[in-house]
């Protein structure tokens, strides 16, 4: 008897971790746009806990509104972090805290989950650097096809694809998402998006935050580093 063939199920992963596999070179495994990509996963970060009714944001500062662990280790650190503090921090300063542990989790999580591997290389005989080249490329073609039918084509997005576009505008991380696309085309569609009704106001709040606290973040790093991603 034959039995009818089902689309595989894709593995689940966090907007960080989407994020950083749109960031990596499949073959190489290098990073692109690592000053923008960073701070993009630490807002991530925020956007998932927004997402899972755990934090709120008023007057750009970050409140949390449960504190029950989600069984994620990362979205537990930093509510835990968040949670621990006397005083509700804004949330550009949270996405610069965050930052350094939110691109290390989102690296474990990718490896975890068999989507990259991780190799060292020694670079002109004498520094040691890691790389992720891609072991299953299946996630991050489903995210793309995801993305290109609600920016390029005008699908409703869902929740977190809408929550991913903002983060990679914020970011200006457009050229990330769609090397070939006409960037001015797909920013207008990004901000629009951005500024659409997708979600319930307490995560949309989150998210502009966010969005909001990248441009700042971006921009500043834009002009005072030499990112060597060429």
């Amino acid at each position: 008897m034959h039995t009818p063939m089902h689309p595989p199920t894709e593995t689940p992963t966090t907007l960080g971790e989407q994020l950083l596999l749109l960031s990596l070179d499949d073959e190489s495994g290098a990073a692109k746009e690592s000053a923008k990509v960073a701070p993009a996963i630490s807002a991530a970060l925020l956007v998932e806990l927004a997402l899972a009714g755990r934090i709120d944001v008023t007057d750009d500062k970050v409140t949390v509104v449960d504190a029950t662990p989600l069984g994620d280790p990362a979205l537990d650190s930093a509510l835990a972090d968040i949670a621990g503090r006397d005083k509700p921090g804004r949330t550009k300063d949270w996405i610069t805290r965050l930052k350094t542990d939110a691109s290390a989790w989102a690296k474990r999580g990718l490896m975890e989950k068999g989507l990259v591997r991780e190799e060292k290389k020694k670079v002109l005989g004498l520094f040691s650097v890691r790389r992720f080249p891609e072991a299953d490329g299946s996630v991050e073609a489903a995210v793309r096809q995801r993305l290109a039918e609600v920016v390029l084509r005008g699908a409703a997005p869902d929740e977190r694809t809408a929550s991913l576009v903002a983060l990679l505008h914020g970011a200006k991380l457009h050229r990330l998402a769609f090397p070939d696309a006409d960037v001015r085309e797909v920013r207008a569609a990004m901000e629009s998006m951005s500024h659409g009704q997708w979600s319930a106001k307490a995560v949309r709040d989150v998210v502009r935050a966010a969005e909001e606290a990248l441009a700042v973040i971006v921009a500043v790093t834009v002009t005072t580093t030499v990112v060597a991603d060429s």
